[in-house]
């Protein structure tokens, strides 16, 4: 494995904390702003961010060959689960995946997470994919909620509330 153990556990950990600073940003006014009609609201935003990155690690890291079946189940109950979260359950929500990831990934061995699996038609060993369906998904939706805060008038966020979620001194 390229990354070690600890570096992803940071990397997933430090998108979540990243995502918390932007979430608190939100206010409750926001909640249904969309920037189109076929967008999420930005209460909708929140509520995937909440799902998404569970179920992908719990998918990555299952034993046994990816079952699209399975994920699909996990995928519409968090989604019905996620569909009642406020404001405030759904930050609840995002702040205990630094707890979930620590467990998941860190019950793993490093032979575990090297591993090589499929899933949604790519293989690759499960770190890539946490990396691949997990960091990398949070980076993009992080940068998707930036943008909705801006839209909504929080014209005092600057790039280092995004990069570094920290506010401008």
């Amino acid at each position: 494995m390229i990354l070690t153990k600890e570096e992803l556990l940071s990397a997933l950990r430090g998108e979540v904390r990243l995502l918390l600073h932007l979430a608190g940003k939100v206010e409750p006014e926001m909640l249904q702003y969309r920037p189109g009609e076929k967008q999420r609201t930005l209460l909708e935003l929140l509520q995937y961010l909440t799902i998404m990155g569970p179920i992908h690690t719990r998918a990555c890291l299952r034993e046994g060959p990816f079952n699209m079946d399975t994920w699909r189940e996990a995928w519409t109950t968090g989604k019905a689960g996620a569909k009642g979260l406020d404001l405030e359950a759904a930050k609840s929500e995002l702040g205990k995946q630094s707890g979930l990831y620590t467990e998941l990934v860190g019950a793993c061995t490093d032979e575990f997470l090297s591993a090589e699996i499929e899933m949604f038609g790519r293989k690759a060993s499960r770190a890539a994919l946490l990396i691949g369906l997990v960091v990398n998904h949070f980076a993009a939706y992080r940068m998707q909620l930036f943008l909705y805060l801006k839209a909504c008038g929080r014209d005092e966020l600057s790039t280092i509330n995004l990069w570094a979620g920290v506010d401008k001194s």
